[in-house]
Protein backbone atom coordinates (compact mmCIF):
# COMPACT_ATOMS: atom_id res chain seq x y z
CA UNK A 1 0.00 0.00 0.00
CA UNK A 2 2.92 2.23 -1.37
CA UNK A 3 0.29 5.47 -1.58
CA UNK A 4 -1.55 4.37 1.56
CA UNK A 5 -1.33 8.16 3.16
CA UNK A 6 -2.96 9.98 -0.26
CA UNK A 7 -6.85 9.21 0.57
CA UNK A 8 -5.95 11.00 4.22
CA UNK A 9 -7.47 14.53 4.99
CA UNK A 10 -4.22 15.24 7.18
CA UNK A 11 -2.13 14.08 4.34
CA UNK A 12 -3.85 15.94 1.45
CA UNK A 13 -3.38 18.83 4.15
CA UNK A 14 0.45 18.51 4.94
CA UNK A 15 0.94 18.06 1.12
CA UNK A 16 -0.89 20.94 0.02
CA UNK A 17 1.31 23.64 2.27
CA UNK A 18 4.65 23.35 -0.49
CA UNK A 19 5.63 22.21 -3.62
CA UNK A 20 5.50 17.90 -4.05
CA UNK A 21 8.88 17.67 -4.12
CA UNK A 22 10.28 20.36 -1.75
CA UNK A 23 7.95 18.19 1.14
CA UNK A 24 10.48 15.15 -0.82
CA UNK A 25 13.35 17.21 0.15
CA UNK A 26 12.05 17.66 3.87
CA UNK A 27 12.93 15.15 6.18
CA UNK A 28 10.48 16.23 9.05
CA UNK A 29 7.35 16.25 6.02
CA UNK A 30 8.31 12.86 4.96
CA UNK A 31 8.74 11.61 8.44
CA UNK A 32 4.97 13.13 9.71
CA UNK A 33 3.24 11.69 5.89
CA UNK A 34 5.50 8.26 6.73
CA UNK A 35 3.75 8.25 10.03
CA UNK A 36 0.19 9.61 9.44
CA UNK A 37 -1.44 6.16 7.99
CA UNK A 38 -0.06 3.89 11.10
CA UNK A 39 -1.83 6.47 13.71
CA UNK A 40 -5.28 5.65 12.22
CA UNK A 41 -4.79 1.47 11.09
CA UNK A 42 -2.63 -0.83 12.79
CA UNK A 43 -0.31 -1.38 9.85
CA UNK A 44 2.36 -3.89 9.81
CA UNK A 45 4.50 -1.99 8.38
CA UNK A 46 5.85 1.64 7.03
CA UNK A 47 7.00 2.41 3.95
CA UNK A 48 8.94 6.15 3.97
CA UNK A 49 7.10 8.86 2.12
CA UNK A 50 9.34 10.01 -0.96
CA UNK A 51 9.73 9.39 -4.56
CA UNK A 52 11.22 7.03 -7.45
CA UNK A 53 11.72 10.04 -9.28
CA UNK A 54 14.68 11.39 -7.29
CA UNK A 55 17.03 9.36 -8.85
CA UNK A 56 16.74 11.24 -12.15
CA UNK A 57 16.74 14.78 -10.08
CA UNK A 58 20.04 12.73 -8.38
CA UNK A 59 21.93 12.31 -11.91
CA UNK A 60 21.08 15.65 -12.61
CA UNK A 61 17.53 16.01 -14.44
CA UNK A 62 15.02 18.82 -13.27
CA UNK A 63 11.70 17.17 -12.33
CA UNK A 64 8.27 19.11 -11.50
CA UNK A 65 5.19 17.96 -10.73
CA UNK A 66 2.56 19.80 -12.18
CA UNK A 67 -1.42 19.66 -10.86
CA UNK A 68 -3.78 17.60 -12.79
CA UNK A 69 -0.46 16.40 -15.10
CA UNK A 70 1.82 14.65 -12.61
CA UNK A 71 5.60 14.34 -13.14
CA UNK A 72 7.09 16.12 -15.93
CA UNK A 73 10.57 16.63 -17.17
CA UNK A 74 11.37 19.73 -18.57
CA UNK A 75 13.65 18.81 -20.91
CA UNK A 76 13.19 14.78 -21.34
CA UNK A 77 16.50 12.87 -23.03
CA UNK A 78 15.52 13.35 -26.94
CA UNK A 79 18.58 11.94 -28.51
CA UNK A 80 21.76 9.70 -27.61
CA UNK A 81 23.85 13.11 -26.91
CA UNK A 82 21.41 13.79 -24.38
CA UNK A 83 22.79 11.24 -21.74
CA UNK A 84 26.01 13.64 -21.68
CA UNK A 85 24.12 15.87 -20.28
CA UNK A 86 23.41 13.50 -17.02
CA UNK A 87 26.11 13.29 -14.24
CA UNK A 88 28.37 10.15 -14.74
CA UNK A 89 29.62 10.15 -11.31
CA UNK A 90 26.50 10.35 -8.45
CA UNK A 91 27.68 11.77 -5.01
CA UNK A 92 24.41 9.60 -3.40
CA UNK A 93 25.19 10.44 -0.05
CA UNK A 94 24.80 14.50 -1.33
CA UNK A 95 21.65 14.56 -3.50
CA UNK A 96 19.96 12.43 -1.78
CA UNK A 97 20.95 12.73 1.64
CA UNK A 98 17.63 14.59 2.14
CA UNK A 99 16.12 10.68 1.94
CA UNK A 100 17.98 9.25 3.79
CA UNK A 101 17.49 12.01 6.71
CA UNK A 102 14.14 11.02 6.47
CA UNK A 103 14.98 7.23 7.16
CA UNK A 104 16.39 7.88 9.89
CA UNK A 105 14.19 10.08 12.03
CA UNK A 106 11.07 7.95 11.32
CA UNK A 107 12.92 4.88 12.10
CA UNK A 108 13.44 7.02 15.84
CA UNK A 109 9.91 7.40 15.75
CA UNK A 110 8.49 4.59 14.80
CA UNK A 111 10.32 3.38 18.09
CA UNK A 112 10.22 -0.41 17.05
CA UNK A 113 6.65 -0.82 16.33
CA UNK A 114 6.57 -1.85 12.82
CA UNK A 115 9.44 -2.02 10.90
CA UNK A 116 10.47 0.51 8.14
CA UNK A 117 10.61 -0.12 3.91
CA UNK A 118 12.68 2.02 1.73
CA UNK A 119 12.60 1.74 -1.99
CA UNK A 120 13.90 2.91 -4.93
CA UNK A 121 12.02 2.89 -9.46
CA UNK A 122 14.06 -0.19 -11.43
CA UNK A 123 15.83 1.39 -13.53
CA UNK A 124 13.58 0.56 -16.79
CA UNK A 125 11.08 2.86 -15.49
CA UNK A 126 13.07 5.48 -14.66
CA UNK A 127 14.67 5.43 -17.61
CA UNK A 128 11.00 5.47 -19.66
CA UNK A 129 10.46 8.42 -17.63
CA UNK A 130 13.37 10.10 -18.57
CA UNK A 131 12.57 9.66 -21.98
CA UNK A 132 9.32 9.93 -22.50
CA UNK A 133 9.15 13.49 -20.06
CA UNK A 134 6.34 11.70 -17.59
CA UNK A 135 3.62 9.43 -17.76
CA UNK A 136 2.30 7.77 -21.10
CA UNK A 137 0.19 5.30 -22.29
CA UNK A 138 2.36 3.61 -25.10
CA UNK A 139 5.94 4.29 -23.51
CA UNK A 140 6.69 4.59 -27.81
CA UNK A 141 9.84 6.83 -27.27
CA UNK A 142 11.19 4.86 -24.61
CA UNK A 143 10.65 1.72 -26.27
CA UNK A 144 11.74 3.02 -29.44
CA UNK A 145 15.20 3.96 -27.36
CA UNK A 146 15.90 0.24 -27.03
CA UNK A 147 15.05 -0.42 -30.24
CA UNK A 148 16.95 2.13 -32.32
CA UNK A 149 19.64 2.57 -29.38
CA UNK A 150 20.18 -0.13 -27.37
CA UNK A 151 23.85 0.49 -26.49
CA UNK A 152 23.02 3.62 -25.42
CA UNK A 153 19.72 1.94 -23.81
CA UNK A 154 22.01 0.08 -21.71
CA UNK A 155 24.45 2.53 -21.03
CA UNK A 156 21.65 4.34 -19.20
CA UNK A 157 20.24 1.37 -17.15
CA UNK A 158 23.84 0.25 -16.18
CA UNK A 159 24.39 3.88 -14.97
CA UNK A 160 21.29 3.93 -13.18
CA UNK A 161 21.51 0.40 -11.70
CA UNK A 162 24.47 1.64 -9.94
CA UNK A 163 23.45 4.42 -8.49
CA UNK A 164 20.10 2.48 -7.38
CA UNK A 165 22.48 0.33 -5.74
CA UNK A 166 24.16 2.83 -3.76
CA UNK A 167 20.72 4.74 -3.06
CA UNK A 168 19.44 1.43 -1.59
CA UNK A 169 22.53 0.59 0.55
CA UNK A 170 22.82 3.83 2.33
CA UNK A 171 18.85 3.99 2.91
CA UNK A 172 19.81 0.70 4.77
CA UNK A 173 22.43 2.50 6.43
CA UNK A 174 19.94 4.94 7.43
CA UNK A 175 17.49 2.36 9.23
CA UNK A 176 15.49 1.05 6.71
CA UNK A 177 14.73 -3.08 7.16
CA UNK A 178 13.15 -4.14 3.98
CA UNK A 179 13.55 -2.75 0.29
CA UNK A 180 10.79 -2.67 -2.50
CA UNK A 181 12.04 -2.41 -6.13
CA UNK A 182 8.84 -0.80 -8.28
CA UNK A 183 9.34 -2.04 -12.11
CA UNK A 184 5.92 -0.28 -12.38
CA UNK A 185 6.38 -0.17 -16.06
CA UNK A 186 7.19 -3.61 -17.36
CA UNK A 187 3.93 -4.16 -18.26
CA UNK A 188 4.80 -2.29 -21.24
CA UNK A 189 7.66 -4.75 -22.35
CA UNK A 190 6.90 -7.83 -24.08
CA UNK A 191 8.93 -11.06 -23.07
CA UNK A 192 12.17 -10.69 -25.19
CA UNK A 193 12.60 -7.03 -24.33
CA UNK A 194 12.06 -7.59 -20.80
CA UNK A 195 14.36 -9.78 -20.31
CA UNK A 196 17.06 -8.15 -22.06
CA UNK A 197 16.32 -4.55 -20.82
CA UNK A 198 14.83 -5.06 -17.70
CA UNK A 199 15.12 -8.43 -16.01
CA UNK A 200 19.50 -8.43 -15.97
CA UNK A 201 19.26 -5.11 -14.44
CA UNK A 202 16.77 -6.15 -11.44
CA UNK A 203 18.97 -8.74 -11.07
CA UNK A 204 21.83 -6.77 -10.77
CA UNK A 205 20.24 -4.81 -8.15
CA UNK A 206 19.12 -7.38 -5.70
CA UNK A 207 22.97 -9.30 -6.29
CA UNK A 208 24.66 -5.57 -5.92
CA UNK A 209 22.77 -4.22 -2.82
CA UNK A 210 23.60 -7.96 -0.96
CA UNK A 211 27.02 -7.42 -1.49
CA UNK A 212 27.22 -4.16 -0.62
CA UNK A 213 25.86 -4.58 2.54
CA UNK A 214 27.81 -7.61 3.33
CA UNK A 215 30.93 -5.74 2.56
CA UNK A 216 29.94 -2.72 4.73
CA UNK A 217 28.56 -4.76 7.70
CA UNK A 218 25.40 -3.61 7.85
CA UNK A 219 22.33 -6.32 8.47
CA UNK A 220 21.03 -7.90 5.33
CA UNK A 221 17.20 -6.99 4.95
CA UNK A 222 14.65 -8.67 3.12
CA UNK A 223 14.05 -7.39 -0.98
CA UNK A 224 10.86 -7.08 -2.54
CA UNK A 225 10.42 -6.51 -6.23
CA UNK A 226 7.07 -5.11 -8.08
CA UNK A 227 6.62 -5.62 -11.94
CA UNK A 228 3.65 -4.40 -12.97
CA UNK A 229 1.63 -6.92 -15.41
CA UNK A 230 5.36 -8.64 -16.38
CA UNK A 231 2.98 -11.99 -15.77
CA UNK A 232 5.01 -13.56 -18.44
CA UNK A 233 8.24 -13.54 -16.42
CA UNK A 234 6.65 -14.66 -12.95
CA UNK A 235 9.12 -17.44 -13.41
CA UNK A 236 12.19 -15.28 -13.71
CA UNK A 237 10.80 -13.07 -11.36
CA UNK A 238 10.65 -15.62 -8.63
CA UNK A 239 14.81 -16.37 -9.23
CA UNK A 240 15.79 -13.22 -9.60
CA UNK A 241 17.75 -12.70 -5.98
CA UNK A 242 14.74 -11.53 -4.64
CA UNK A 243 12.63 -12.51 -1.19
CA UNK A 244 9.14 -11.27 -1.84
CA UNK A 245 7.93 -10.91 -5.88
CA UNK A 246 5.02 -8.35 -5.35
CA UNK A 247 1.81 -8.84 -7.65
CA UNK A 248 -1.03 -6.83 -9.41
CA UNK A 249 -4.02 -7.39 -8.88
CA UNK A 250 -4.38 -9.06 -12.82
CA UNK A 251 -2.65 -12.46 -11.56
CA UNK A 252 -4.48 -15.57 -10.29
CA UNK A 253 -3.06 -16.22 -6.83
CA UNK A 254 -3.31 -19.96 -7.12
CA UNK A 255 -1.62 -19.65 -10.50
CA UNK A 256 1.13 -17.34 -8.80
CA UNK A 257 1.84 -19.92 -6.01
CA UNK A 258 2.00 -23.06 -8.30
CA UNK A 259 3.98 -20.98 -10.98
CA UNK A 260 6.68 -19.94 -8.10
CA UNK A 261 7.20 -22.76 -5.88
CA UNK A 262 7.51 -22.06 -1.86
CA UNK A 263 10.78 -20.74 -2.72
CA UNK A 264 9.64 -16.95 -2.56
CA UNK A 265 7.48 -15.11 -0.93
CA UNK A 266 4.52 -13.45 -2.83
CA UNK A 267 2.93 -9.97 -2.09
CA UNK A 268 -0.73 -8.55 -3.28
CA UNK A 269 -2.73 -8.54 -4.99
CA UNK A 270 -6.17 -7.34 -4.35
CA UNK A 271 -7.45 -4.74 -6.81
CA UNK A 272 -7.38 -1.16 -5.36
CA UNK A 273 -10.64 -0.27 -6.96
CA UNK A 274 -12.30 -3.14 -4.42
CA UNK A 275 -11.74 -0.81 -1.86
CA UNK A 276 -14.83 0.72 -3.33
CA UNK A 277 -17.27 -1.98 -2.68
CA UNK A 278 -19.42 -2.25 0.75
CA UNK A 279 -17.10 -3.21 3.49
CA UNK A 280 -19.11 -6.70 3.68
CA UNK A 281 -17.73 -7.06 0.27
CA UNK A 282 -14.63 -5.97 0.97
CA UNK A 283 -14.21 -8.78 3.62
CA UNK A 284 -15.28 -11.02 0.94
CA UNK A 285 -12.51 -10.51 -1.30
CA UNK A 286 -9.90 -10.35 1.50
CA UNK A 287 -10.80 -14.12 2.69
CA UNK A 288 -10.61 -15.53 -1.03
CA UNK A 289 -7.65 -13.66 -1.90
CA UNK A 290 -6.13 -14.89 1.69
CA UNK A 291 -7.27 -18.58 0.96
CA UNK A 292 -5.98 -18.22 -2.56
CA UNK A 293 -2.59 -17.89 -1.31
CA UNK A 294 -2.23 -20.02 1.37
CA UNK A 295 -1.06 -18.97 4.87
CA UNK A 296 2.85 -19.61 4.39
CA UNK A 297 4.86 -17.48 2.87
CA UNK A 298 2.92 -14.32 1.70
CA UNK A 299 2.28 -10.62 2.93
CA UNK A 300 -1.30 -9.33 2.06
CA UNK A 301 -1.50 -6.40 0.39
CA UNK A 302 -3.33 -4.55 -2.61
CA UNK A 303 -1.84 -4.93 -6.10
CA UNK A 304 -1.18 -0.92 -6.74
CA UNK A 305 -1.65 2.00 -4.67
CA UNK A 306 -4.63 3.58 -3.34
CA UNK A 307 -6.45 5.99 -5.14
CA UNK A 308 -7.09 9.29 -3.37
CA UNK A 309 -11.01 9.16 -3.31
CA UNK A 310 -11.19 6.09 -1.79
CA UNK A 311 -12.96 6.11 1.80
CA UNK A 312 -10.44 5.51 4.65
CA UNK A 313 -13.12 3.90 6.83
CA UNK A 314 -12.78 1.15 4.00
CA UNK A 315 -8.85 1.13 3.96
CA UNK A 316 -9.89 0.30 7.83
CA UNK A 317 -12.06 -2.51 6.58
CA UNK A 318 -9.43 -4.04 4.57
CA UNK A 319 -6.87 -4.38 6.84
CA UNK A 320 -9.54 -5.46 9.86
CA UNK A 321 -10.90 -8.36 7.09
CA UNK A 322 -6.77 -9.28 6.54
CA UNK A 323 -5.64 -9.76 10.09
CA UNK A 324 -9.53 -11.32 11.12
CA UNK A 325 -8.88 -13.91 8.32
CA UNK A 326 -5.06 -14.28 8.48
CA UNK A 327 -5.32 -15.38 12.14
CA UNK A 328 -8.71 -17.65 11.07
CA UNK A 329 -6.13 -19.96 9.06
CA UNK A 330 -3.58 -19.83 10.76
CA UNK A 331 -5.73 -20.91 13.74
CA UNK A 332 -5.47 -18.55 16.27
CA UNK A 333 -6.10 -18.76 20.11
Amino acid sequence: MRQAGRYLPEFRETRAAQDFFATCRSPEKCCELTLQPLRRFPFDAAIIFSDILVVPQALGMEVVMVPGKGPTFPEPLKEVEDLLKLRQKVDVAAELGYVFQAITLTRQRLEGKVPLIGFSGAPWTLMSYMIEGGGSNTMAKAKAWLYRHPEASYQLLTLLTDVIVEYLVRQVAAGAQALQIFESHAGHLGPVQFAEFALPFIRSIAKGVKNKLQENALPAVPMIIFAKNAHYALEDLAQSGYDVVSLDWTMCPQEARKRTGKNVTLQGNLDPCALYASKEKIGELVKKMLEGFGSQRYIANLGHGLYPDIDPEHVGAFVDAVHMHSCNLNKCS
